[in-house]
C-alpha cells in the first residue's frame, strides 16, 4: 500500500478527490495540510454533495468532515476494535506529530492480529549482491524491486506487522542511493544507518553495532523474507535462553537422475533412481542477545555463521527455530528471485 494513494490536498477540486477515490477502489481519502492528517472524505461524502447540486471545481476542503477519526502508532493494536467501534472502515496511524505513518483497513488482514514485539531489527544490507549481477551493477541488493517494493520495504513489512518498528541498516556498497531511497521515501520508516567503512562481512559489519541494544534484537539478511510467526519464534528464542537462534527451513530435495555410488577402484558400488534428501538450512534470519555481538572480533571480515560456529564450539547455546520451505524465500540468485516474485503473486 502506497500513503499517498489515499492522500490529497485540501485545495484539491471534488473531482480531483473522486479520481483519487477511484484509483484506491478503497472509497475514501485523507486531507492532508503539511504532512499533517486534516480531514477525510469518503465516496458517500461526494455523492450526497453531487445530489445536493455541488460544484465539483470547488476544493475538497468544503465537504471533508475535518475531524476524522484517527489513532496513534503505540496504540494500532487497537485498531480493528476501534474501527467496529465507530462503525469506520478504515483508521489512520499517526505520529507524534499527527503525520498518516500508515491506514488500516476492516476488510484486511491488520497487524493488531499479531503480538507487538517492540524489537529492533537489524538488516545487513552492505554487500556487493554479485550473485544478482548484472542488476546489482546499477542497484544495491536492498533496493531491488520486488513489483511496486524493494526487497527491504517487503521484509521491513514483515516486520512492522509485529510491532518492530526500528531498523538499523549496515550499509557500504552504493550505501549513497539506500539512504537517499529511505530518506526521501514517502513511506516514512525509522531507520538507521550504519556505515562500513571496508567490507567486513555478515558478522563483522553486525560488530558495529555494539552498544546500540539493550534486550533482545532480530537480525535478517536483505535478501530474505520469512513468511512465519515472529513472535512463535522471540518466545522459543526466551524460553530456550540462547544467545542466538538461527531460523532454519526444512529443504527436502530430489535429484532428478539416477545416481552411482563408485568404489576408489572405479567399480559401481550402489545405484539409485532419483534419490531424495531432507536438510535443515540456515534462512538468513536470527534473534540475538546483545552479548553476541561481543563475541565478533574488531575489524574483522567474518560471517555470522564463522561467528556463531565459534560460540558453538565454546558450549554457549545457540538454537534452531524450524520453519516449512514454504514460508522462506531467498531472493540471493537470478531464479530464486524469479520464484519470490511468483510467490507474492508479482507480475511484470
Amino acid at each position: 500500500m502506497r500513503i499517498s494513494e489515499y492522500i490529497i490536498g485540501p485545495e484539491s477540486s471534488i473531482l480531483e478527490a473522486m479520481k483519487q477515490i477511484d484509483r484506491n477502489a478503497k472509497g475514501i481519502v485523507y486531507l492532508c495540510e503539511q504532512g499533517k492528517l486534516a480531514g477525510v472524505l469518503t465516496d458517500g461524502d461526494v455523492r450526497r454533495y453531487l445530489l445536493q447540486g455541488g460544484d465539483l471545481r470547488n476544493p475538497v476542503r468544503e465537504i471533508a468532515n475535518r475531524s476524522p477519526k484517527y489513532i496513534m502508532q503505540e496504540e494500532r493494536n487497537r485498531g480493528r476494535v476501534y474501527m467496529k467501534q465507530y462503525q469506520i472502515r478504515s483508521l489512520p496511524v499517526l505520529d507524534a506529530d499527527h503525520v498518516i505513518k500508515e491506514i488500516l483497513f476492516l476488510d484486511e488482514p491488520s497487524i493488531e492480529d499479531k503480538e507487538q514485539l517492540n524489537l529492533p531489527v537489524a538488516i545487513m544490507a552492505g554487500g556487493k549482491g554479485t550473485r544478482l549481477y548484472p542488476y546489482t551493477q546499477i542497484l544495491p541488493k536492498p533496493l531491488i524491486p520486488i513489483g511496486e517494493k524493494t526487497i527491504t520495504e517487503h521484509i521491513m513489512d514483515r516486520f512492522t506487522a509485529y510491532g518492530c518498528l526500528h531498523f538499523d541498516m549496515i550499509v557500504n556498497y552504493k550505501k549513497n542511493f539506500i539512504k537517499s531511497y529511505f530518506l526521501e521515501n514517502e513511506t516514512p520508516r525509522d531507520v538507521s544507518f550504519i556505515e562500513e567503512e571496508e567490507f567486513l562481512g555478515t558478522g563483522g559489519g553486525l560488530r558495529l553495532l555494539r552498544g546500540r541494544y539493550a534486550s533482545t534484537f532480530f537480525m535478517s539478511n536483505c535478501d530474505v523474507l520469512v513468511e512465519a510467526d515472529y513472535a512463535k519464534m522471540y518466545h522459543f528464542h526466551k524460553e530456550q535462553k540462547n544467545l542466538a537462534t538461527m531460523v532454519c527451513a526444512k529443504k527436502h530435495l530430489t535429484i532428478p537422475y539416477g545416481t552411482v555410488e563408485v568404489s576408489r577402484q572405479g567399480y559401481a558400488r550402489q545405484l539409485k533412481e532419483k534419490p531424495e534428501f531432507s536438510f535443515i538450512t540456515n534462512t538468513g534470519l536470527y534473534l540475538l542477545e546483545p552479548e553476541f555481538l561481543e563475541e565478533i572480533p574488531d575489524h574483522t571480515f567474518i560471517h555470522i555463521t564463522d561467528v556463531i560456529q565459534a560460540c558453538i564450539d565454546q558450549g554457549k547455546r545457540i538454537g534452531v527455530y524450524s520453519i516449512p520451505e514454504d514460508q522462506w524465500m531467498d531472493m540471493g540468485q537470478m531464479d530464486e528471485l524469479e520464484r519470490m516474485k511468483r510467490s507474492l503473486h508479482i507480475r511484470e
